[in-house]
């Protein structure tokens, strides 16, 4: 800190002691509820701040889930409060929640993920590398019984399990491929096949 800043800082402190010095001197009569309602107002002040900061994690858990729609062969999923598309999949009878991520090229498990659908990451052997914007993680490549999508059911399925820190498990492009029609519009994926 050099000399400027401790002068400001030095002026701060006593503008703020001579305005607390006023109040309290003009207020002497009433000070205990001039106080309560002081603390009345920064408990107001730091509540409004929390909620901005945290706007994120409550709409995330207040507001609705987005719900998968079927008509015939066509899935509808509207576009998550965060901006992606999730689909909702049963992995080998095990329901999976899966971000749709056309930047990927493969179908890719949590190891959490591959845990819950029976496969035992510890077992597998991490040939692969798959480099992520968190950098180059490991993964093993497995085959999934069968992935069923609503009324589409697909069996004998390729996947990759990654071995770093992968919050969601990602559907790429080699399964939405396997959809004759994919259209982003409107907020809504519509997936046809």
């Amino acid at each position: 800190m050099d000399g400027d800043n401790i002068g400001h800082l030095v002026y701060l402190v006593v503008l703020g002691a001579a305005v607390v010095f006023w109040f309290v001197s003009q207020n002497r009569q009433s000070l205990n509820k001039t106080v309560q309602q002081a603390m009345a107002w920064v408990f107001i002040f730091v509540g409004a701040i929390a909620v901005v900061g945290l706007w994120d994690d409550i709409r995330s858990t207040v507001g609705p889930t987005p719900q998968m729609t079927i008509t015939g062969e066509a899935i509808e999923v509207p576009r998550a409060y965060d901006g992606h598309y999730y689909l909702p999949v049963l992995v080998n009878g095990e329901p999976i929640t899966f971000l749709v991520d056309t930047g990927a090229s493969q179908i890719v498990l949590s190891e959490q993920d591959a845990r819950r659908i029976g496969i035992d990451p510890e077992q597998l052997n991490y040939l692969g590398r798959a480099f992520t914007a968190n950098g180059e993680v490991r993964t093993a490549p497995v085959r999934l019984d069968s992935l069923e999508l609503g009324p589409i059911i697909d069996k004998g399925v390729s996947a990759w399990v990654n071995e770093g820190d992968l919050r969601q498990s990602l559907l790429g492009m080699d399964y939405l491929h396997r959809f004759s029609n994919i259209q982003f519009t409107d907020g809504r994926l519509i997936l046809s096949r």
